[in-house]
C-alpha cells in the first residue's frame, strides 16, 4: 500500500501543477518529475498483482525518466548553482534513452540490470542533493536560503530512511507534497508556516479517518479495514480535493461563465474580497497618484508665484500654508503609492550597523530630536545581512521618528543590534526603544493595519509599509509596549553565510 500511496501522490501533485493557470517552468518540471515517479511506482504496484513484462517495462521506463527530469527541476529550483549544467540534462537523457533501448533486448533479463538502474538514478539524485547543499551554503540568501535549508533537512531524512523500504515510500510521498507547498506558496518563508499548513492537512486527515470509523461503528456489520489503509485513503482524498475542484470549476465555467465563485466557501468570501480589493488598489494606485500630483504641482506653482507678488505678510503666510499643505498631500500620495504597488527588494550583503548609523545621523539632525537622548548599542561583529539598503534605512528612520514623536517632553531613544543563534543559522536582531507614552493594548493590535493612525494628521501607512519591507527581506517585525513607560520594536533579519 505504501507503493500505491507514492504513486497516487505523484499523480495528484502532477495534476495539481498542470491544471493551474500559473504554469511556470519550475512547476511544469516538478510535475513531469512526479509523473515519472508515479509511472515507476505504479509499475511496481500493479506488477505485484498482474505479473507481466509490460508492467516491468513501465516501472523501468519511469525510473529512467527520473535522472534528466530531476536535473531539470533542480536547475529551475536554484538556477544560480554551478554544479548542474544544462548539458547534464542532455547527457542523462541520452544515457536513459540508451538504457531504455536495452530493455527491449535480451539484456533486459540480466539479473543485475534493476540494481544497476537504481544505482544510476541514486547517483544523479545524490549529485542534485550535493548541488543543493553547495548552493544553499554559498549563494542563497534571505528567505530563499531558509526554504532550501528546510528542503535539505527533508532530503536528509529521506536518505536516512532509505534502508526502511515501506517508510521510505511514505517519506518520499511526504517530500513531494512538501515541495509542492514550497513552490506554490512562496509567501511561506518560515518553517513553522510550512509545518502549520502540513499540520492542517494532518488534522483534517485524522478527522476524516475518525469520521469513517464512526460511521462504520454505527452502520457497519463487517470488520473495518485497517487504520493505516483508511488513513492513507483519507490523505489522498484531502490532497486531491483541490486539483479536482480546479478541474471541475474550469469545466463548469466554460459552460456557465457566471458561476465563477461556485466553489468559494462562504467562510472564505471575506478573504477573497480582501484579495480582490488589494489587487484593485495595486492597479488604481498609479492612476490615482498621477491624477492627484498633477493638480498639486499646479497649485504649488501658482502659490509660489503669488507669494513672490504678495504685498502683505498675511498674504504670504496664507500662501505658505497652501504650499505646506500641498507638500503634505504629496507625501500622503507617495506613502499610498509605496504601500499599494508590489515591491521586489534588491538584496545585497550589507552591514546593518552602517545603515543604522546613517539613519540615526539623519534623526539627530532633525529638529524633533531636541531634548531626546539617542543611545547606540551596536554589536561590533555582526555578519552581513542581505538587504536593500535604501528600504531598510527607510524602516529605521520611520520607526525612530515615530518614537521621537511619542516623547514630546523628552526621553531616551535606544537603538541596539545583537546576534541571534537559531536552528536555521545565525540571524541579526535590531531593537528600537523609546521611553514615551506607550501604546494601549487595543491600539497595539492594529498598529500595522493600513490607514490606522492615532495622529491627528497621520495617514496610517508608515508602519504598514515598514512591515511589508521587512517581510520582503525574509525578516520579522514585532512590537511590545507598556502605556506610560515606552515602546520597543524588534526586527529580525537572516544573515549571509
Amino acid at each position: 500500500m505504501e507503493t500505491f500511496m507514492l504513486m497516487a501522490v505523484g499523480i495528484t501533485v502532477s495534476a495539481a501543477l498542470v491544471i493551474t493557470k500559473k504554469r511556470e517552468p519550475l512547476h511544469l518540471s516538478f510535475a513531469a518529475l512526479c509523473l515519472a515517479i508515479a509511472f515507476h511506482t505504479g509499475g511496481v504496484f500493479v506488477n505485484q498483482f498482474f505479473h507481466h513484462t509490460a508492467w516491468v517495462l513501465i516501472e523501468r521506463l519511469g525510473l529512467l525518466a527520473i535522472p534528466p527530469l530531476v536535473i531539470q527541476f533542480s536547475r529551475h529550483l536554484f538556477p544560480k548553482q554551478t554544479l548542474l549544467r544544462k548539458r547534464g540534462i542532455r547527457y542523462t537523457a541520452i544515457l536513459s534513452a540508451a538504457a531504455a533501448v536495452v530493455l527491449f533486448t535480451p539484456l533486459a533479463h540480466w539479473e543485475y540490470l534493476r540494481t544497476t538502474l537504481y544505482y544510476y538514478v541514486g547517483a544523479v539524485l545524490l549529485l542534485c542533493y550535493f548541488s543543493l547543499i553547495v548552493y544553499a551554503k554559498g549563494k542563497a540568501v534571505g528567505a530563499e536560503k531558509k526554504r532550501l535549508v528546510y528542503l535539505i533537512i527533508a532530503f536528509t531524512a529521506a536518505i536516512a530512511a532509505s534502508s526502511f523500504s515501506p517508510l521510505f515510500n511514505l517519506i518520499i510521498a511526504a517530500i513531494l507534497y512538501f515541495i509542492l507547498i514550497m513552490i506554490t506558496h512562496t509567501h511561506l518563508t518560515e518553517l513553522h508556516d510550512l509545518m502549520t499548513r502540513a499540520l492542517v492537512i494532518l488534522i483534517v486527515t485524522l478527522f476524516t479517518t475518525s469520521l469513517f470509523y464512526l460511521i462504520i461503528g454505527f452502520f457497519g456489520q463487517k470488520p473495518a479495514p485497517s487504520f493505516r489503509l483508511i488513513l492513507m485513503v483519507s490523505f489522498l482524498l484531502i490532497i486531491a480535493i483541490g486539483p479536482f475542484q480546479v478541474f471541475l470549476k474550469r469545466m463548469l465555467t466554460r459552460i456557465y461563465p457566471e458561476i465563477k465563485d461556485v466553489f468559494t466557501s462562504p467562510f472564505d468570501m471575506d478573504e477573497k474580497l480582501e484579495r480582490e480589493k488589494a489587487l484593485l488598489l495595486e492597479k488604481m494606485a498609479p492612476v490615482f497618484a498621477h491624477e492627484i500630483r498633477n493638480p498639486l504641482g499646479s497649485i504649488k506653482g501658482a502659490a509660489q508665484v503669488l507669494r513672490s507678488e504678495a504685498e502683505s505678510a498675511e498674504q504670504r503666510n496664507l500662501l505658505d500654508v497652501i504650499t505646506e499643505e500641498v507638500d503634505r498631500l504629496n507625501r500622503v500620495v507617495t506613502q499610498f503609492l509605496d504601500y499599494a504597488r508590489p515591491y521586489l527588494p534588491d538584496l545585497q550583503p550589507r552591514s546593518l550597523n552602517a545603515v543604522i548609523e546613517k539613519a540615526l545621523t539623519v534623526v539627530e539632525a532633525n529638529s524633533l530630536s531636541a531634548g531626546i537622548d539617542i543611545h547606540w548599542e551596536l554589536h561590533p561583529h555582526l555578519p552581513p545581512v542581505p538587504m536593500d539598503q535604501e528600504q531598510i534605512h527607510r524602516v529605521i528612520l520611520n520607526i525612530a521618528i515615530n518614537a521621537i514623536e511619542a516623547m514630546p517632553d523628552g526621553g531616551t531613544l535606544t537603538v541596539r543590534t545583537f546576534r541571534i543563534d537559531s536552528a536555521t543559522g545565525d540571524a541579526v536582531g535590531l531593537s528600537i526603544r523609546d521611553t514615551g507614552q506607550g501604546i494601549r493594548r487595543e491600539t497595539l493590535k492594529q498598529i500595522f493595519t493600513p490607514f490606522f493612525t492615532t495622529k491627528e494628521r497621520g495617514v496610517g501607512l508608515g508602519l504598514a509599509v515598514c512591515q511589508r519591507i521587512v517581510r520582503s527581506h525574509g525578516g520579522r517585525i514585532r512590537v511590545k509596549s507598556i502605556p506610560g513607560k515606552g515602546t520597543i520594536f524588534y526586527i529580525r533579519f537572516e544573515t549571509v553565510r
